[in-house]
């Protein structure tokens, strides 16, 4: 919530995880801005993985999901993400501000 914050995101149009997650199997699009841990299915998925029940915005389950990175490093926890090999999953890698003025130009 600090990020949105510096943003000038209003709070009130900031929703909570629980409160979102169960909307994402009926949503088109989700775009996935510099997250990577908060992202991570592992979470979910592997009960083995490092952030094992860590909660995390289920944004695989939308019907696409473009992510917006600098490259395909890991997080702070050191994770891979699976999220960015699933068939739904856009990888677009540059930096975020000029990617999205480049596909609104586009558009």
């Amino acid at each position: 919530n600090v990020l949105l914050a510096e943003a000038r995101v209003p709070y009130n149009v900031v929703l909570e995880m629980d409160e979102i997650n169960s909307d994402l199997p009926d949503t088109d699009v989700v775009l996935v801005i510099g997250a990577n841990d908060i992202v991570n299915p592992a979470a979910q998925d592997e009960p083995n993985s490092p952030i094992a029940g860590m909660p995390v915005l289920e944004v695989w389950k939308a019907q696409t999901t473009i992510i917006l990175k600098r490259s395909m490093a890991t997080g702070y926890a050191g994770v891979d993400n699976p999220l960015f090999y699933r068939e739904n999953s856009r990888m677009l890698f540059g930096d975020a501000k000029e990617s999205i003025s480049a596909v609104l130009s586009a558009l």
